[in-house]
């Protein structure tokens, strides 16, 4: 991916991947493959109005495009997410992204995103299970299981790390964190965020 403001590499998650001797893409640069978007369709209503803050190359946009969902607003660097306001993220539109994984920014992100709307981040499954995700999951609604994907075209390894898409929202101090395998063939009926089909 071509990106801009290659000096804030570092901040952004370039440095060696967690468990393999590749340098990460600058900005965690990785399209997202349509395995990666394919679990998250059973769990959008139909024609769902999304903004994609974090776009890249917009692969994440046709992917769900293709699967008849509209996105109003497209956006990347150097339209931070960490601090961005998107106007289009009114009432009944949610946000997805695949964002950086570095901590620090995915962080941020999670909060401003998650106070403007209803917001899907595809990232490493494990986040959950770190003590630094502790302040966040009031936020947290929704874990729905990805697995291992192939983030580098033409290549015959996977990814080492398992992904998962999350729902965030505003904290509530009563949160339920609910959890979809990847057997799962339909979302819980209980949840019914913006967004977010009940069954």
């Amino acid at each position: 991916m071509e990106w801009r403001h290659r000096e804030r590499a570092r901040e952004w998650g370039s440095n060696l991947g967690k468990r393999s001797n590749f340098d990460r893409l600058p900005q965690d640069g990785y399209a997202t493959p349509a395995a990666g978007a394919e679990p998250l369709y059973a769990h959008l209503s139909p024609r769902t109005r999304f903004v994609e803050p974090c776009a890249g190359e917009g692969r994440l946009v046709e992917h769900l495009s293709t699967a008849g969902h509209a996105c109003i607003g497209r956006y990347d660097l150097p339209d931070d997410a960490r601090v961005k306001h998107y106007a289009e993220a009114a009432a009944g539109t949610v946000i997805i992204t695949n964002p950086p994984w570095a901590r620090p920014v995915l962080h941020d992100i999670i909060v401003n995103l998650s106070n403007q709307a209803p917001t899907w981040l595809l990232i490493d499954a494990d986040w959950v299970h770190t003590r630094q995700a502790v302040p966040y999951l009031p936020r947290l609604r929704l874990i729905i299981a990805v697995g291992r994907l192939k983030w580098i075209p033409g290549s015959k390894m996977t990814g080492k790390d398992n992904c998962a898409w999350h729902l965030f929202d505003r904290p509530q101090s009563d949160n339920l964190i609910r959890f979809v395998g990847r057997t799962a063939a339909r979302p819980e009926p209980e949840l019914k965020a913006p967004g977010t089909k009940a069954a």
